[in-house]
């Protein structure tokens, strides 16, 4: 029998209705017929649940209607007769049933005018009975849908009056129906059928017995148990048809990831929630689970529960309840999670009171943290109710399984509390660390890898031992990451990237994201930039200032660009008679590998790293195997703010090892990295040969500063000073090469000597200290070295050049002046405290252009002049990404930074970094 549909008309004739029925339902269809003019004259619903009383019967008395609540309708099958009085009391000419499940008795149904109709979520006569929705996706229907019908005595036997049909997938559950189908449109054909019986058009089609189905109630326990021994698809479809309540449902022994527990006779409930069919080609790990009448364990993995049924066709488990307990089903085995515990703002504590308020007007009680959703009475339709009320007090969009899985008023409001940060976890962030008092400050930080938004230790088992540069103690072991953690990082990245929580929000809310993440780092910045001085020997006022302080601006910087990230629209010819409109998007590129160096930790992760979120990338990122800390204290901050997991991935270890298997990776398709020119080379062949990923580099430098005659000599002396010995040296950008005019040669050697001698050297913790620690030892062997070649060529060192006789790596700041170009002290880079200084004459302005020039480097430069114009020709003729005149180290996140020539490629900081981790799709349309 076809669907009967007819064209929606407003009544002309208004009728006089009584509601028998329940739930949001029934109150919504209650909204519908006053808004047509009906005239509601009595609502009949069911006794409230302790203080709670149900929707519909809560408008009506709002709005002034006559309200009647009864346990049941009849005793020993009659109609008790006080009830049906009171029912005849109020005249109605017509019974509308929404969402009715009490039996009315027919005296009732009968008695008025127009009789009775009634909503049933079916296209009957397929699926008569109370449980008909749960059966169309147990017997795997391709069509669902609903009908409107005139009720009668039979069980969902009347003449039809409206239907309407609606597909139903493979992934649809009874929500996933309800929420797109049955309940939107089943309100609106309930009242369209009243304004179809008003206009006199309501037809009255007997149901026909052809494809007519009796299917039983599902509400005995006996009617949800699973049976294995059905096929894959068979099971798939029993599990979603039971997946909003109660839940299929099996019995287990105890087990563990060890096998079965063949000395107890107990049996473990467990109810199945979330069921999809996996289409994995790939044999999934994880720990075996087994089941009774399974001839193959199922087995709990990183995305749930996977069972292969008899016939051999897989079923993925989302969720589990076991013995009464909601859980994750990847989470089996794991122990019971403790509750995260948020740093909130004050939006989002005025968000929980609001939704406190939402849950008391559900449940009519006071609401305590651990007020109980369902134990409080709530049911399926409360559930719909919360879910479209909480998007109404903050646009938060939540899911019916969020609900579920959080039950307890706490649960709730912290887990809708990390959606809207973006996440979707709800664990405290737990780790194996170190705890330090130190600085006058208790320090805490991870030394586990940092994958898919948990701290796990290496496949390889093997730790690097970090060492304090200050005083050469090991401050303790880091997990050193394999080729095979590398990939399962990458794996988890992906993840992410395309399905996971990070693919779904918006712009501004990934926007919002970095934001809070920003704020944690503010919060966080005394313990950051100590542990930035016990791990790389970063004086501690500029740790506080640059390494960490610059790295907040950054991240704040970023999350400004999010939601301004645009494309274009294009003139283009057009394709007569027809016209065309081509325009641009800019994408995020999937899963970014970044590789940071030891000088600025915490800095260079997140130059690169906040861009790189910001355009809506994934990362996996390896901090310098020498001070990794900073880095792994960032991912527990990540935690906190709600970035999903998978976003952010931490593989720490060896360059040789885990760089290599970054670069590498087939499915990284970008790399940042910040390093030595000579590994830069050996990573741009790695992305060449392994999937031609795209790759920037900010590499070695010999930058050039060109100090004239008519400077500032007081503001030369400082900078100059700066632009070697800032950070130790330990600075990228740093002066490698001094260029002094002769007429002020000497007197600017005497000044820089002099000064130098006044630098305080020491722990980078003592507040009065201006000079710390080299990062490592191999470095200050290596600078050591540098000055012993300085010295054999003939270059004059006229201050330092000798590590201090302390414990710790102190090398003393040194300074050679008589250093001629060919010697290998002027072309390379020392990456350290050595002042390298020539003279030059500024007769031949073109000459020391040349001499600046003359270099495989071209990351920055300077000049001290107080002639506009020739500080111009000098920027405009010097090789170098940046160029800083009167002045030196002054970077901003505003402001593009990279180099040129063997310094690298691309940028990072400002607009220009956005470009370095996005594409541009162009799209034509012809209309």
């Amino acid at each position: 029998m076809p669907p009967v549909a007819v064209p929606e008309e407003p009544s002309k004739k208004k009728l006089r209705v009584a509601i028998i029925g329940q739930s949001t339902f029934a109150a919504e269809v209650f909204k519908l017929l006053q808004r047509d003019g009906h005239e509601v004259v009595g609502v009949f619903t069911v006794l409230d649940k302790g203080n709670r009383e149900d929707p519909l019967a809560t408008i009506a008395a709002q709005n002034g209607k006559p309200v009647f609540k009864y346990k049941t309708w009849r005793v020993k099958g009659q109609v008790i007769p006080g009830i049906l009085e009171e029912y005849k009391s109020v005249n109605a000419d017509i019974n509308v049933l929404p969402f009715c499940t009490q039996f009315i008795p027919m005296e009732v149904i009968l008695h008025p005018k127009y009789q009775s109709i009634c909503y049933h979520p079916s296209i009957l006569p397929r699926h008569r009975g109370a449980s008909s929705i749960n059966w169309t996706l147990i017997e795997g229907d391709t069509t669902c849908g609903l009908t409107i019908f005139w009720a009668d005595d039979g069980l969902d036997t009347g003449p039809i009056l409206l239907q309407r049909s609606f597909p139903c997938t493979i992934d649809d559950t009874v929500d996933s129906l309800y929420n797109k189908y049955l309940y939107p449109e089943g309100i609106k054909a309930l009242a369209e059928s009243v304004n179809m019986v008003a206009n006199g058009v309501a037809p009255r089609i007997k149901q026909t017995e052809e494809g007519a189905t009796y299917d039983p109630a599902l509400f005995k326990p006996e009617t949800h148990q699973i049976d294995w021994s059905k096929g894959g698809l068979a099971l798939h479809n029993f599990i979603r048809g039971l997946d909003s309540s109660p839940g299929a449902t099996t019995f287990i022994k105890p087990q563990n990831k060890d096998g079965v527990d063949k000395t107890s006779d107990a049996n473990i409930e467990i109810k199945f929630f979330g069921s999809s069919l996996w289409e994995a080609e790939y044999e999934t790990e994880g720990d075996k689970l087994f089941i009774t009448g399974l001839n193959k364990p199922a087995v709990v993995h990183a995305d749930g529960l996977l069972i292969t049924a008899n016939d051999g066709i897989k079923l993925n488990i989302q969720r589990l309840k076991v013995n009464g307990k909601m859980i994750n089903a990847q989470n089996f085995y794991k122990g019971s999670e403790n509750k995260v515990s948020l740093d909130l703002t004050a939006e989002e504590k005025q968000f929980i009171e609001k939704a406190r308020d939402v849950w008391k007007a559900i449940l009519r009680i006071e609401i305590e943290n651990d007020t109980d959703f369902f134990a409080s009475g709530a049911g399926s339709m409360d559930v719909v109710r919360l879910v479209e009320e909480i998007k109404d007090i903050s646009e938060l969009e939540l899911q019916n399984e969020d609900i579920y899985m959080n039950t307890t008023f706490e649960d709730f409001y912290n887990a809708a509390i990390l959606k809207q940060r973006g996440g979707s976890g709800s664990k405290e962030v737990i780790y194996d660390g170190v705890e330090m008092e130190i600085n006058k400050m208790k320090i805490k930080f991870p030394t586990q890898l940092f994958i898919n938004g948990e701290f796990v230790n290496s496949d390889g088992g093997k730790t690097t031992a970090i060492v304090n540069p200050t005083d050469e103690s090991v401050i303790c072991k880091v997990q050193a990451a394999t080729v095979s953690d590398v990939d399962r990082a990458v794996k988890a990245a992906e993840k992410a990237f395309g399905e996971g929580e990070w693919s779904k929000i918006s712009a501004r809310e990934r926007g919002q994201l970095l934001f809070k993440l920003a704020d944690l780092m503010e919060q966080h910045k005394e313990e950051l930039a100590t542990i930035e001085s016990i791990d790389s020997g970063a004086v501690y006022t500029l740790a506080l200032k640059t390494h960490v302080g610059m790295s907040i601006e950054t991240w704040r910087y970023f999350a400004g660009w999010c939601d301004k990230i645009t494309g274009s629209t294009i003139p283009i010819s057009h394709a007569r008679p027809n016209k065309n409109l081509t325009l641009t998007k800019r994408e995020p590129i999937g899963v970014c590998g970044l590789i940071t160096p030891w000088n600025y930790p915490l800095m260079m992760l997140s130059w690169k790293m906040a861009a790189c979120l910001a355009a809506g990338n994934t990362v996996v990122m390896k901090p310098a195997a020498v001070c990794p800390l900073t880095a792994l204290k960032f991912a527990e901050l990540c935690v906190l703010a709600g970035i999903p997991p998978g976003v952010v991935n931490i593989v720490t270890g060896s360059g040789a090892l885990a760089g290599q298997a970054l670069a590498d990776h087939p499915r990284i398709r970008k790399l940042g990295f910040t390093g030595s020119t000579e590994i830069g080379q050996t990573i741009m062949k790695s992305c060449a040969a392994s999937n031609l990923k795209k790759v920037s580099l900010e590499l070695g430098g010999k930058s050039p500063l060109i100090i004239f005659e008519d400077c500032d000599l007081d503001k030369a002396v400082k900078n100059g000073m700066a632009s070697v010995f800032f950070n130790k040296g330990e600075n990228c950008i740093a002066a490698g090469r001094l260029f002094v005019e002769e007429k002020i040669h000497d007197e600017f050697v005497r000044r820089v000597v002099e000064e130098t001698k006044k630098m305080s050297i020491g722990d980078p913790l003592n507040r009065g200290t201006a000079h710390g620690p080299q990062n490592h030892k191999a470095h200050m062997d290596k600078l050591i070295s540098y000055v012993e070649t300085g010295v054999k060529e003939g270059a004059k060192l006229v201050y330092g050049g000798k590590r201090l006789d302390r414990p710790g790596y102190f090398f003393q700041p040194t300074i050679f002046t008589d250093v001629t170009d060919n010697m290998v002290i002027a072309k390379e880079e020392s990456f350290g405290p050595i002042m390298i200084i020539s003279k030059f004459s500024s007769n031949n302005l073109d000459e020391v252009i040349r001499r600046a020039n003359n270099t495989e480097y071209g990351l920055a430069s300077g000049v001290f002049t107080k002639d506009v114009s020739r500080a111009l020709r000098v920027a405009e003729r010097v090789e170098a990404g940046t160029v800083f005149v009167n002045t030196y180290n002054k970077t901003d996140v505003a402001a593009p930074f990279g180099g040129f020539k063997q310094s690298g490629f691309g940028k990072d900081l400002g607009q220009e970094a956005l470009n370095e981790y996005l594409k541009t799709k162009c799209i034509t349309i012809e209309y």
